[in-house]
């Protein structure tokens, strides 16, 4: 079972490594019928089905009615594949939108009695967009149970994984906190999160969100604080 990096194995990820497609190398000797994207979906499907302990590539040979060595025509290893799956699975999590970029300039007539800021717009819109962030990031390690010890085993740096982290960097700017500040916040959401696959994740949900409030004022605190002394 994967869990965690063979410290004694010295590997690249699959993410920085250019790798001619089976196509281009040999064509006439690639199986038919298999590609990255169907190999990947199996894989998750596997998982999902009979877990990480598992998971073989001779299990996912028979999965796909292909010969264990077809598979290696698309990836080099299981690490490589693990990792595939694993940015996929992330794919599945919806993300907060960007924000609407701001106007250059005001509006010439702006209206006499502006609307209050509601929980979902202006700045306070961010803690409502981190908990959902938050719970669908719950609610897929509980679908994916396998996500959790890839996570901590594997770089995480595809295209999912990256959007992620680009959609949780938005809504810390959104804090209000300076930029030397949201780099501690991230790190203490990204730790949060994470450890949903451990203790948090068998939590019930009700013991969940108050964790993740605790979270969210301390953050807003710390926000607070230094708005009132800038």
């Amino acid at each position: 079972m994967v869990t965690a990096a063979d410290p004694e194995e010295t590997r690249t990820s699959v993410w920085l490594t250019a790798r001619p497609a089976a196509q281009a190398r040999r064509r006439s000797e690639a199986p038919s019928g298999l590609d990255r994207e169907r190999i990947t979906a199996a894989t998750v499907r596997l998982l999902d089905a009979e877990g990480l302990g598992r998971f073989s590539m001779r299990r996912l040979a028979a999965e796909l009615g292909v010969t264990a060595m077809s598979l290696y025509w698309y990836v080099d290893t299981k690490h490589d594949l693990l990792e595939l799956a694993l940015d996929r699975a992330l794919g599945e999590l919806a993300l907060p939108a960007a924000p609407d970029p701001k106007p250059e300039s005001p509006p010439e007539s702006p209206p006499e009695s502006p609307p209050e800021a509601g929980p979902g717009t202006g700045p306070a819109a961010w803690p409502g967009r981190l908990r959902v962030l938050a719970c669908g990031y719950r609610k897929l390690l509980v679908a994916h149970p396998w996500v959790a010890p890839l996570t901590a085993a594997y770089p995480n740096i595809g295209p999912h994984a990256r959007a992620f982290d680009a959609a949780l960097q938005r809504l810390l700017d959104a804090t209000g906190l300076a930029e030397a500040r949201r780099t501690g916040a991230h790190l203490a959401v990204s730790y949060f999160l994470h450890g949903c696959g451990g203790a948090a994740r068998r939590l019930p949900e009700r013991d969940f969100r108050l964790a993740l409030d605790v979270l969210i004022a301390g953050i807003g605190g710390v926000a607070g604080s230094a708005a009132k002394t800038a």
